[in-house]
């Protein structure tokens, strides 16, 4: 299977374009945003979880990412509400389930295997740092060979100058509406922009975005 699997061109999906897909679990079904493979598979997904279900307990081959969109998540570890950041890394295990239901972004198999961190933040509690423009706060999530990870709140009416994203960049609007030149992106957008892309952002109303950088194919002699 392969979607959105073409990382030289520009992706985006609103909530309007949401194609909700079955898992093999029951009462767990997924928005596939990006996919390279069958059920084991490099992937970036949303995943919603129905009140009391479960997905088998599994180990992650290539490591998973995900950020807990609303409800609360739980596993062996623990119990993780909307506004949780987790990273289990390559060889870990778990068994995901949820009482009241929830629904996730999730990133599988894209960890470099020298990247070992094992960890969550709750971004409701963590404190956001000054941005480098006027009107961004930042909270920094994870850096780890290329790769950097972030959540960003834009105050209303701010703008941030064009730039090129080297690497690539990822965003998922987490609140709010997020501009730029090419579009308007309102809250549960997802965007991909490929290596050398460039743009020209700013949020009239203000947003929160998750943003990942740096983490997609570079042609070599870019």
């Amino acid at each position: 299977m392969r979607i959105n699997a073409d990382f030289s061109q520009r992706v985006v999906v609103r909530p309007e374009d949401y194609d909700w897909v079955k898992s093999p679990a029951a009462g767990v079904e997924r928005m596939m945003l990006d996919r390279i493979g069958d059920e084991v598979a490099r992937a970036t997904s949303i995943v919603r979880f129905a009140p009391d279900s479960y997905f088998d307990a599994h180990t992650h081959g290539g490591g998973e990412e995900f950020f807990v969109l609303d409800g609360v998540f739980s596993d062996e570890t623990g119990d993780y509400p909307a506004g949780t950041y987790v990273r289990n890394p390559i060889g870990t295990s778990h068994k995901p389930h949820t009482v009241e239901g929830c629904t996730i972004l999730v990133k599988l198999h894209q960890f470099d295997k020298e990247d070992t961190a094992h960890f969550y933040i709750d971004t409701n509690t963590a404190p956001l740092r000054p941005g480098v423009a006027d009107g961004l706060s930042v909270l920094p999530l994870h850096n780890a060979a290329s790769e950097n990870v972030a959540l960003v709140r834009w105050a209303p009416g701010t703008r941030f100058s064009a730039h090129t994203h080297w690497g690539g960049e990822e965003i998922f609007v987490l609140d709010g509406t997020f501009q730029d030149e090419h579009g308007s992106y309102p809250k549960g957008t997802w965007l991909r922009s490929p290596h050398l892309s460039q743009h020209n952002p700013w949020s009239d109303e203000g947003c929160l975005i998750y943003v990942k950088t740096g983490h997609l194919p570079v042609v070599a002699g870019a």
